[in-house]
């Protein structure tokens, strides 16, 4: 017994599922947001919230950046650029000019002239010659003076006598407006020696911009250690808030720097996600053994808690209210479209819980989520149309929002104090939910569940295979029409699931189509078993279990409906040929592998139904004679039958499930069934002269 219990604790399937539940804390604890998170949420003109709040050390009282922003702006203002001057460019361009004039050959320039012409052209380099691009930001700043470093000093320098060489050039033009000397100037290429002299010096200036930005002083005052800062009910007023959001910003420096706190954050943090997934773990193992015991189901309920709450992590980083964002009703939708309602709520719980650790008001967080995830629940409880999901966002987006007002005012008291920019994060929100039609889809290829969409769809008698069978095993599609009847009848019952079985029975004997003529609902006078051995056709009959499995995989089935296809015989025995070969050779020893169907046996309320049904229907096509006893009969002995034979002893069916079944297969055979009333004859009305004569002449 005890190596038993050993061997189930470390079981391949133990520790898949450990390992699913450490990979998703690591994960979590990974992408939750390293840096500390400041304990109070507060906004400026709301309530304080919290008990009375003392400084726990000294701190600076920081700027605003409103603030911060008009000293740097007025500092900025009064900047004066660094250029240097290029003496070496002007005297080289002056000495080739003056060369150039004196060479000309083609008039005569008076020495008076130039004079006058090199005078101009020197005080223009005097002036300053820059790039027309650094000229036309220095106007665009309205910087009215720079500072021009002439050796070791620096001096002021006026902007208005900065000029380009094109304005340098027309400037010259100007001081000698007669056109002999325009000639002059332009036959001698007077452009080609205006040269920029003047070049600003990018590294020198932002030094001196360093420098004076840092005399701005970030704050303005200081609160000691045990001073009060606001209590209860206290409205945060702007010096107010502008304390708490120093507090805030020297908290989650003094958070970001020590080590060891920063570990405890992150010890916390996993204690936190071990605990919350422990609980789902419990709730999982207790109330839904079947979803924790299979590693598909486990897998998809983790990860899609882990991929919410990361999703969740990420966005509230970049906004702070970037967390309204995640559409946190996909979890619900999809787990209640695959599994069951309470599922999905437990599963939307745990997920909301962890997320509310970086939700920048978790109470307000916590509310309008659970809120959603029930209304989502309540909506979706069956998935069968499109049209469900637009809805259901629909609704979502009126519970969100009744509920943000009402929170609101519960707490504020005041209209004026609603985020009206809330309504935008929460209509996002909602459109996202329409893409949870393809979601679904993706997740039934991806994890084999299958929605009651898909079974609506495959329940349609005019897809190819169930077309096929229609015409080809005309009385095998009829025996299948009747078993999902009563199947879907019975699982109402007993609240399984009625969609499932119906399709699933619809499809139970589809491995028919091979040899349908083996088949006595099929057959039409000719017997093909006549030239057969018993264990000849008992292994033909019970070939269609592995025949429709073939072509179920060929059709690309999902693995619930196959399940139908394996399970409906279970590992039970083809009696006839059986109970036939036993009779006719009793001394003979009897290989009962050849009389077996494969199985296995039925594993689920769904399958274990339909194997009632599917021989029940059968059953009663043998019957002389239909009244409620030898139907009641029937029944009985062929459940009863398979229950003793151990059929059903893997389905999670009860006594009392049992016989509701039982009693409602009587009802519907009953009703299959009836008598009709025989009509009378009319009869034909004789003429008068007719009665006369047979009443006188009688």
């Amino acid at each position: 017994m005890k190596k038993e219990t050993f061997k189930n604790i470390f079981s391949s399937r133990r520790l898949l599922q450990v390992l699913f539940f450490v990979a998703a804390v690591a994960i979590l604890a990974y992408f939750f947001p390293r840096e500390g998170k400041f304990r109070y949420n507060f906004q400026e003109g709301k309530p304080w919230k919290y008990g009375l709040l003392t400084a726990p050390f000294d701190f600076p009282i920081y700027k605003d950046d409103a603030q911060v922003k008009q000293e740097t702006d007025s500092i900025m203002q009064n900047f004066q650029p660094i250029f240097k001057q290029d003496k070496e460019t002007a005297r080289n361009a002056m000495r080739s000019f003056g060369k150039q004039l004196k060479s000309y050959k083609e008039m005569g320039i008076p020495t008076y002239l130039y004079d006058q012409i090199m005078q101009s052209v020197r005080e223009t380099y005097n002036d300053g010659i820059v790039e027309p691009a650094i000229l036309e930001q220095l106007n665009a700043n309205q910087r009215a003076e720079i500072r021009l470093i002439d050796g070791q000093v620096t001096k002021e320098y006026s902007t208005a006598r900065l000029r380009t060489p094109k304005s340098a050039y027309e400037h010259l033009l100007q001081l000698f407006p007669d056109a002999y000397t325009h000639h002059i100037l332009q036959s001698n290429g007077l452009n080609e020696y205006l040269l920029v002299n003047l070049q600003y010096d990018e590294e020198t200036s932002e030094k001196v911009k360093e420098g004076l930005l840092q005399r701005i002083s970030l704050s303005d005052g200081v609160v000691q250690v045990g001073e009060r800062i606001i209590d209860r009910g206290e409205i945060v007023t702007h010096d107010t808030y502008r304390i708490l959001k120093s507090l805030e910003t020297v908290s989650l420096k003094k958070t970001s720097t020590d080590k060891q706190q920063k570990g405890y954050s992150i010890i916390g943090a996993v204690l936190v996600f071990t605990c919350l997934m422990a609980f789902f773990y419990v709730y999982l193992s207790l109330f839904r053994p079947r979803y924790f015991n299979d590693l598909r189901t486990l897998l998809f309920l983790m990860l899609s808690i882990t991929v919410m709450a990361c999703a969740a992590f990420g966005i509230s980083q970049v906004r702070l209210l970037g967390i309204y964002l995640v559409p946190f009703a996909l979890i619900p939708i999809v787990v209640v479209t695959f599994l069951d309602s309470r599922t999905a709520l437990y599963t939307h719980l745990i997920t909301i819980l962890i997320c509310s650790f970086v939700a920048p008001f978790p109470l307000e967080f916590l509310f309008l989520q659970t809120v959603i995830g029930m209304a989502a629940i309540d909506n979706l409880r069956d998935l069968v149309k499109r049209s469900q999901l637009m809805q259901c966002a629909l609704l979502v987006f009126f519970v969100y929002c009744v509920s943000y007002l009402g929170y609101t005012l519960l707490i504020e008291g005041d209209l004026s104090k609603i985020n009206w920019n809330m309504f935008l994060y929460l209509g996002i929100n909602c459109i996202s939910l329409l893409f949870a039609y393809l979601l679904i889809y993706i997740l039934e290829k991806l994890f084999g569940f299958i929605s009651t969409v898909t079974l609506v769809e495959l329940s349609d008698v005019n897809t190819p295979v169930l077309r096929d069978l229609s015409e080809a095993c005309p009385g095998t599609f009829q025996h299948s029409l009747q078993v999902s009847n009563l199947a879907a009848a019975a699982a109402n019952k007993i609240g399984a699931q009625a969609q499932l079985v119906r399709t699933g029975a619809l499809y139970h004997d589809i491995g028919k189509l091979k040899n349908p003529a083996f088949f006595t609902e099929n057959q039409s006078g000719v017997n093909p078993h006549s030239a057969l051995r018993f264990d000849q056709s008992a292994q033909i009959i019970i070939s269609h279990v592995n025949d429709g499995l073939k072509l179920a995989e060929k059709l690309h089935l999902p693995q619930s409906i196959r399940n139908f296809i394996a399970m409906h015989h279970g590992q039970g025995k083809a009696k006839y040929f059986y109970n036939s070969f036993v009779n006719k050779y009793p001394d003979l020893p009897v290989d009962e592998a050849l009389f077996t169907y494969p199985g296995p046996n039925p594993d689920s309320k769904e399958t274990g139904i339909l194997m009632m049904a599917d021989a029940v229907e059968a059953a009663s096509r043998s019957l002389s004679e239909y009244n409620e006893e030898s139907i009641s009969k029937l029944v009985n002995n062929i459940i009863n039958g398979q229950i003793a034979d151990g059929l059903l002893k893997d389905t999670p069916l009860s006594f009392k499930d049992v016989e509701d079944i039982k009693q409602t297969f009587i009802e519907k055979l009953k009703t299959i069934y009836h008598t009709r009333v025989s009509y009378p004859e009319l009869n034909k009305k004789e003429a008068p002269a007719q009665r006369i004569q047979k009443i006188f002449f009688k």
